[in-house]
């Protein structure tokens, strides 16, 4: 495979694995972290990001963009996009694989947790209140703001190694400034993998999978995506 493609399928694989594995520590029934709350997911997420950015360099990725969306934004704001669909198949795999490890890890809680939607949480996101056009924008929105962010940062060049904490932290903001309206997916890979993985694994009680919001996070965050790459191609 593509160095390329493995730092992306390994680098998601890592954000995946800290960020959904923080989720899973707060509302999972008797984690060490149960209910410790919305600040430390968001701290979770920018661990996960920072770190998925390092190890997806490390891996052979220069681009570490980790998320359909991001790569999406890039590729407007380029004109290239010739390697859209396969890292948005490596970022897939990679989710998906992060989400099966987050079950592996807390394999005696799942039968603990009552509740199928907090099971749920710990692999995608749903609107805090459910309303299909309001959560699109949302999402749409919380995706425009990472992925120029983003390109903002990379844009201004910061020292050598300071931008996966950067980026990182732009996620931390867009969580806590914007996520609590759908959860902050902001990254169609980031929901949409771990949601698959919730819908084949034999979790205990997990009820459905629920399809029917799975767009939002997708569609909405590849909107989120090209209008932030269209403007960066005006102004960057």
């Amino acid at each position: 495979m593509d160095k390329h493609l493995i730092g992306e399928f390994m680098g998601t694989l890592i954000l995946v694995l800290i960020g959904n594995g923080t989720v899973a520590n707060v509302v999972l029934k008797k984690t060490l972290g149960n209910n410790s709350g919305w600040i430390v997911i968001c701290s979770g997420f920018l661990a996960a990001v920072t770190f998925g950015v390092f190890t997806a360099v490390a891996c052979g990725s220069d681009a570490a963009f980790l998320n359909p969306q991001v790569t999406l934004a890039f590729a407007v704001r380029t004109g290239d996009f010739s390697n859209v669909l396969p890292f948005w198949l490596a970022q897939l795999l990679g989710a998906f694989v992060g989400g099966a490890l987050v079950w592996i890890n807390f394999l005696p809680h799942w039968k603990e947790t009552p509740d199928a939607g907090a099971k749920l949480a710990c692999f995608s996101t749903a609107g805090a209140i459910r309303s299909f056009v309001p959560n699109m924008i949302a999402e749409a929105l919380g995706s425009f703001l990472l992925s120029f962010l983003v390109m903002a940062v990379v844009k201004t060049a910061p020292v050598a190694g300071l931008t996966p904490y950067l980026v990182g932290t732009v996620v931390y903001g867009v969580g806590m400034g914007l996520g609590g309206a759908t959860g902050f997916a902001i990254n169609p890979a980031r929901d949409l993998g771990p949601r698959i993985a919730h819908a084949v694994l034999p979790i205990p009680g997990k009820g459905g999978s629920d399809w029917g919001y799975a767009p939002v996070p997708v569609v909405g965050g590849l909107i989120g995506g090209a209008l932030a790459g269209a403007l960066a191609r005006v102004l960057m």
